[in-house]
């Protein structure tokens, strides 16, 4: 049986393994600035987590091959997150 339809995904998954960690190292690194707002540290974080948790939904869990309706479903709780992102940055006004 020939190997010629099975297309190996290591060096993608080995990029997005690295984009993952660039991720997380500014994750660290957003903390510890200085001079930085609370509101900037705030909405970086949660943007780095949802981008992150895209990645791996996206491309470990399969999603870029799934049907369009599928997909809409899957991107429902993105909405949980923009909720999320909403409250705490109204929090930090107060």
């Amino acid at each position: 049986m020939s190997d010629s339809t099975h297309h190996s995904h290591k060096k993608f998954y080995i990029i997005i393994f690295f984009a993952l960690a660039a991720l997380t190292g500014l994750e660290l690194w957003i903390p510890e600035l200085e001079n930085a707002t609370k509101v900037f540290k705030t909405s970086s974080l949660i943007l780095l987590a949802v981008g992150k948790a895209f990645l791996v939904a996206y491309f470990y869990m399969h999603l870029n091959e799934e049907k369009a309706w599928l997909k809409f479903i899957a991107a429902i709780p993105i909405s949980a997150a923009i909720y999320a992102a909403v409250v705490i940055l109204e929090s930090i006004y107060r």
